[in-house]
């Protein structure tokens, strides 16, 4: 299997939304403040708005490293939009928002939104989803899959604030349920619950819980498929631990390109065909 990344840095996939909920905002602000203490970079979309904003300020008013990775698209548009009707509900909330307090967020412009997240993918150790909507839920089923087919290795950790990805917990489940999913596979991703009581999530330190989430992490213990992603290094059958980092390195940067991806599908089709 592909060997574990050695980057301390941290991806953040959540909503360019508030959402309604003030536990959303504030379990942001505390994923934020925890990696900036932890000293983790964060690399996330590059949004202002939203969830985005309070996780990239908090880490950013910390004296955090961020950087942000944005389409160009998306950015000469004036960037991400706010997608939903939610509002700041704390002055601490507000306060990270505020853009004078973001001159050392570092921002990353790529041509599409596939680019993106492969840069994003390859800079860092770790996933950590926080509340968000379709942007979200597909950028952290395909780092799931890609932990699946054995793409790369590296701890998928959605925060579920008020049983917010309960369905989606629930969906892998009846994926396991009805065989379109191994059941040891259902540890490919990691939730987060946090107190039974819904009444204590404001005031849970989910930033620390998620850092607790990715240091548990058994990289040597996940099922992957045998794929052989590069042309120089075979990882199909890699014993566990015994990969190179540094071999690993180029992985995401060039084999996840749409055109690699679409020759390996092609030569796959190609000797299926010709074996029926």
């Amino acid at each position: 299997m592909v060997a574990p990344s050695n980057s301390s840095a941290v991806a953040v996939y959540c909503a360019a939304s508030l959402g309604k909920q003030n536990a959303f905002q504030l379990a942001a602000l505390s994923l934020g403040h925890a990696l900036a203490e932890a000293n983790r970079p964060l690399v996330y979309g590059g949004g202002n708005m939203g969830l985005m904003g309070v996780v990239s300020g908090a880490v950013a008013d910390e004296g955090g490293q961020v950087t942000g990775i944005i389409p160009y698209a998306i950015h000469a548009a004036g960037g991400e939009k706010d997608k939903g009707n939610g509002v700041a509900k704390t002055e601490s909330v507000a306060e990270v928002l505020d853009e004078d307090r973001r001159r050392h967020i570092e921002t990353i412009i790529v041509d599409s939104m596939h680019e993106r997240k492969i840069e994003m993918a390859k800079r860092v150790g770790a996933f950590v989803g926080l509340p968000g909507g379709y942007g979200t839920f597909e950028e952290i089923l395909e780092v799931i899959t890609w932990n699946q087919l054995n793409i790369h290795n590296k701890p998928v950790i959605l925060l579920n604030v008020l049983s917010y990805y309960n369905p989606l917990r629930e969906l892998i489940r009846n994926g396991v349920r009805e065989g379109f999913i191994q059941p040891h596979n259902e540890k490919l991703c990691v939730f987060v619950d946090g107190p039974t009581d819904h009444k204590d999530h404001a005031s849970f330190n989910w930033g620390q819980a998620a850092l607790d989430a990715i240091a548990a992490w058994r990289h040597d213990q996940i099922q992957t498929l045998p794929f052989h992603w590069t042309k120089d290094i075979d990882t199909s059958a890699m014993p566990n631990g015994k990969a190179s980092i540094k071999d690993m390195d180029g992985i995401c940067g060039g084999l996840l390109s749409l055109q690699g991806i679409n020759a390996w599908l092609k030569r796959v089709w190609q000797a299926h065909s010709r074996s029926c």
